[in-house]
């Protein structure tokens, strides 16, 4: 997964290219909130992480993708999900390893939310 230094210099790419924040090619911002069934966890852990794995590192669209699991119930987790521009989220959809991370989790997943944001402020380190 890309460090702060390397999120900071595609975000700072992308917004560059759209002329700024108001700009066409604004980051899209995706947050997902999914409920694993507790018996697959340690299945859909090891198959999340393989998949973010390679879309950061093949993807040049996906800027970051952060995924936690809250402490109190590790069955809940929250994705974090920084996309150039709908191009690449839409791209990252149809690659091979979202499609086989998609195919092997499904059944793993007891319910899913998908929230669309607006980006308000989006910082790093440099």
């Amino acid at each position: 997964m890309k460090g702060g230094a390397g999120l900071a210099a595609s975000m700072a790419a992308s917004m560059a290219e759209s002329g700024g924040a108001a700009g066409p090619l604004t980051p899209l911002v995706r947050i997902a909130e999914l409920k694993i069934a507790p018996a697959q966890l340690e299945a859909y852990t090891r198959a999340v992480r393989k998949e973010i794995e390679i879309s950061v590192r093949v993807e040049p669209g996906v800027l970051a993708i952060y995924s936690v699991a809250e402490k109190a119930d590790p069955t809940r987790l929250r994705f974090f999900e920084i996309y150039a521009d709908e191009a690449a989220y839409q791209s990252h959809l149809a690659s091979p390893h979202f499609r086989e991370y998609f195919e092997t989790t499904q059944h793993m997943i007891v319910s899913r939310k998908l929230i669309e944001t607006v980006p308000v402020q989006l910082s790093a380190k440099k």
